[in-house]
């Protein structure tokens, strides 16, 4: 398709968020381009599960196919690239990408996810998303009963904790340095077979992507087959902060039920705005902003 100048549409991200807006947006018959740079934040995930019809797929086979779907609805055009700028225009919205085009809308649409702040832990990066993960409703079935360890300190890791212990019985905590759990949740997870090591992590030795073993800092071992991390996180993008989208507390885009940002004009969905990142979710929010989207410029044509 030869890109136009302007787009009723812009989605800023075409992963299971974007793609879904796009998907909507399209049967509606609106112009829509998607800018993405094929950059995916589980691009090392072996699998995908929760996700009806789709469970047990490569994220790569659920993205392609979605793609190869949204692309039969003619009017949504595709620019592979990374979007690096927005801004407000009296039309609309103007998107710059990392090539130096311009591209312009009357709504933007926000799928551009986030970024995790890994620890600097060898072998932590390389294992992230195949055996070191963060979400056992996403992979919890595929490791149960295994030997598992929680990175995580404080009152997180006793809701982890709770949370992970329907999974395995064979469950560590590492807090990575001094414990701030309070007594009466050490009291609650010795109760529960849940063992605490404090000592700092200092390397992962995994097969590719597989841990085994957890090195400490005093140099002893600890056997593991998988390891959850709760992390840090910030906007992938810094087009929301650009054009002054609120926040939330947590740090995810602060959207009301029709996923409309704080900006007049610009919505946000999936993992940028909302703490459940599954792919069933993201799909989710993805086809509710596109409803959206189309029922704002309805109410504006009409």
């Amino acid at each position: 398709m030869i890109l136009e100048d302007f787009y009723d549409v812009i989605i800023i991200g075409g992963s299971y968020a974007g793609l879904g807006a796009a998907m909507a947006l399209g049967r509606a018959l609106r112009s829509v381009l998607v800018v993405d740079n094929g950059d995916p934040c589980n691009k090392q995930t072996p699998y995908s599960h929760n996700f009806l019809t789709q469970d047990g797929k490569t994220p790569r086979e659920i993205t392609g196919v979605a793609k190869r779907q949204v692309q039969t609805y003619g009017s949504v055009a595709f620019f592979n690239g990374m979007a690096t700028a927005a801004g407000t225009t009296k039309e609309g919205f103007e998107v710059m990408v990392e090539t130096g085009e311009t591209f312009k809308g009357k709504k933007l649409v926000l799928a551009t996810g986030i970024k995790d702040i890994l620890p600097a832990i060898p072998g932590f990066a390389e294992s992230w998303g195949i055996s070191v993960l963060h979400c056992p409703y996403c992979h919890g079935y595929e490791v149960r009963q295994q030997k598992t360890g929680l990175l995580a300190n404080g009152d997180l890791a006793y809701e982890m904790s709770a949370l992970l212990s329907n999974w395995t019985d064979d469950l560590t905590v590492y807090t990575n340095g001094l414990s701030t759990l309070r007594e009466s949740q050490l009291i609650k997870l010795r109760q529960n077979n849940i063992k605490i090591v404090e000592t700092r992590l200092s390397k992962l030795e995994h097969l590719e992507g597989y841990i085994y073993n957890l090195i400490l800092e005093d140099g002893s071992q600890e056997a593991a087959d998988v390891l959850y991390a709760k992390l840090p996180f910030v906007q992938r993008s810094t087009i929301p902060l650009i054009l002054g989208c609120s926040l939330t507390e947590e740090g995810y885009i602060k959207t009301d039920s029709a996923q409309k940002t704080t900006v007049p004009g610009v919505f946000a969905c999936g993992d940028n705005a909302s703490k459940i990142r599954t792919v069933a979710n993201a799909v989710a929010m993805g086809t509710t902003t596109g409803i959206m989207v189309n029922k704002q410029l309805i109410e504006e044509e009409f």
